[in-house]
C-alpha cells in the first residue's frame, strides 16, 4: 500500500451486535500498526443495536455511524459520504470473518493494478447442517476465479473501491434498489461500463455466517429469484435510450424464459429419476429464469423489505 493513500475499512451492519463484536477486534488486529487505515461502522438499524459494540470496543481506530434511513443502499452511499477523505474504501458485511491475510491481500493487489475494484471470494459455512437439498443444489456456492482475472460486476461483501476513480465517475449507490437489492450490482456494472477496471483477488477471502433462518427451501429460491429480477433491473437501468432498453428487454425476456423452461425440464427429469441435485438445480435455474423476465417489465422482490420489530 502506498504510504500516503488513507484507508477506511466500512461494516455495515443491521442488527447483528453479536457478530459485529466478534468482527470488530480482527480488522483492528489487521490494521495495527497502520495509521493509515481506519474502520468505519455504518449502523443501519433505526434502533442503533450497534453503538453500545463499539463503545463497549473503545478501539480510538474504530469509528461508529448511525444511518436510520432504511435501505442497504443507504448505508452504502453513508461510508461514501464518511470516506469523502480517504483514498480506498473496503466494504465487509457484519456476519463475515475474514482470512489473516484479508486487508494486506486486497492491498496488494490494488497497488499491482491501480484498479478501480478489486473483489475478494466468499466463502459460507453454515449455522447448521443445510438439507440435503439445499447442499445439492449449491444454492451458496460462489465463484472462485484465479488472482488478477478482470470481472464485470461484484457484490459490497468483499470489495475494494478506489474512491478517486469512483469519484471522477460520479457514481452513487441506487437507493431505489435499496429495499430490493442490486444496488451494488449497479453500481459496480456501471463502474465497469464507464471504463474502471474490476480485478479479482483470490486470496482476500471472508467467510460468510449462513444463519439457520435462510436454511430453506422458500429461502434461497426466492434469493435466486431476486438474483434475476436485480440483473434484469440493473441492465435496463445501464440501458441509455428508450429503444435501447426495449432490446434488452426483449434479449432479457427471451434468456429468462429459457432459463425456465431449461430448469423446470431439469427438474422433471430428476423428479423422474429422484436425482435430489437435478431436482434442486432445476428449481434454482427456473426461479431465477422468472425472476429475470419479471425484472425485465419492472416487478421488484423486495427482499430487504423492513419488518415491525
Amino acid at each position: 500500500m502506498s504510504p500516503a493513500a488513507a484507508v477506511v475499512v466500512a461494516v455495515l451492519t443491521y442488527r447483528r451486535p453479536a457478530e459485529l463484536a466478534v468482527l470488530l477486534p480482527e480488522l483492528s488486529r489487521q490494521a495495527s500498526g497502520r495509521p493509515a487505515i481506519r474502520v468505519l461502522v455504518i449502523d443501519n438499524d433505526p434502533a442503533a443495536s450497534g453503538e453500545a459494540v463499539v463503545a463497549a470496543a473503545n478501539d480510538p481506530a474504530v469509528r461508529y455511524v448511525h444511518e436510520p434511513r432504511p435501505g442497504i443502499a443507504a448505508a452504502r452511499n453513508r461510508a461514501l459520504d464518511e470516506a469523502a477523505s480517504y483514498d480506498l474504501l473496503i466494504f465487509i458485511d457484519d456476519d463475515e470473518w475474514p482470512n489473516p491475510t484479508w486487508l494486506q491481500s486486497l492491498l496488494e493487489v490494488h497497488d499491482r493494478t491501480s484498479s478501480a475494484a478489486v473483489v475478494g471470494p466468499v466463502i459460507s459455512e453454515y449455522a447448521a447442517e443445510p438439507d440435503p437439498w439445499i447442499k445439492a443444489g449449491r444454492f451458496f456456492d460462489r465463484r472462485r476465479l484465479p488472482s488478477g482475472t478482470q470481472i464485470e460486476v461484484a457484490a459490497t461483501n468483499n470489495l475494494l473501491l478506489d474512491l478517486r476513480q469512483v469519484r471522477a465517475f460520479g457514481l452513487r449507490f441506487d437507493e431505489a434498489l435499496g429495499l430490493s437489492g442490486g444496488s451494488d450490482t449497479l453500481f459496480t456494472r456501471e463502474l465497469h461500463h464507464r471504463g474502471g477496471m474490476l480485478v479479482w483477488c483470490d486470496e482476500a477471502i471472508v467467510v460468510d455466517k449462513v444463519p439457520i433462518e435462510r436454511l430453506t427451501r422458500r429461502w434461497v429460491l426466492l434469493r435466486a429469484l431476486r438474483s434475476g429480477n436485480s440483473w434484469s433491473r440493473t441492465s435496463i437501468k445501464l440501458s441509455p435510450s428508450v429503444v435501447d432498453r426495449s432490446l434488452v428487454r426483449i434479449r432479457l425476456t427471451g434468456r429468462g424464459l429459457l432459463r425456465t423452461v431449461s430448469g423446470t425440464s431439469q427438474y422433471c427429469v430428476g423428479f423422474v429419476a429422484r436425482n435430489t441435485a437435478s431436482r434442486a438445480r432445476g428449481l434454482r435455474t427456473a426461479a431465477r429464469g422468472i425472476g429475470m423476465v419479471s425484472g425485465a417489465y419492472g416487478y421488484a422482490y423486495s427482499e430487504y423489505r423492513r419488518r415491525p420489530s
